[in-house]
């Protein structure tokens, strides 16, 4: 039944189709007469069952894209637990991603980049403000809008060195001395992020 019905429909939407409507190039904004041609050659070969949806019924214009850059990026940096900036306005942002440092400015591409432990920092004319994360996301979108979700952070001046040190020297011991696959990876995260920490103050 559904075979047959698909021919007949197939057959008048063409018959119709040819009579009052042109070839033309693929567009998603098909005209209004084309939803009501559909339905009336649907009803005249299945009427006891009700039409699919056409792109037309669901599908919604593409937003408009800023004519210049802002001069601005707007940052919302979150945590777990708290919200560092919410809505701030800077001229960039460093973020450590997995791929290296990226720097940041008002009209990047869209990016989605995982953060690894190391230092974000945000510039704001001649302040430069400094963070240590551990670990996270970033979300850079089209409107010069960047979402950071951390999954911890720091700013750099509240680090203590001498207990990034301490914290290094216990992770690598327990590095050398783990004997599960757990307790290895436990204490490699451990190194790796103290590392990250004790660079960021050296550099």
């Amino acid at each position: 039944m559904f075979r047959q019905t698909s021919r007949l429909l197939s057959r008048s939407v063409a018959a119709v189709s040819s009579k009052s409507v042109t070839a033309r190039a693929f567009s998603t904004e098909l005209p209004s007469t084309i939803d009501s041609t559909f339905v009336e050659a649907w009803k005249k070969v299945a009427p006891n069952m009700d039409p699919p949806q056409t792109p037309s019924s669901f599908m919604k214009p593409r937003p408009s894209t800023a004519s210049s850059i802002p001069t601005k990026l707007t940052v919302n940096f979150v945590l777990p637990y708290a919200s560092e900036l919410a809505g701030k306005e800077v001229d960039m942002v460093i973020i450590p991603a997995t791929t290296g440092q990226m720097g940041v400015l008002p009209g990047h591409v869209p990016t989605i980049a995982e953060l690894k432990p190391g230092i974000m920092s945000v510039h704001e004319g001649t302040d430069v403000k400094k963070y240590f994360v551990s670990s996270g996301f970033a979300f850079l979108h089209a409107n010069s809008v960047a979402d950071i979700i951390a999954v911890e952070a720091v700013p750099l001046e509240n680090i203590d060195p001498s207990q990034v040190q301490k914290g290094l020297a216990e992770f690598t011991q327990k590095l050398a001395s783990a004997t599960t696959d757990l307790e290895k990876a436990e204490a490699q995260i451990g190194v790796e992020v103290h590392s990250a920490m004790n660079a960021a103050l050296s550099g």
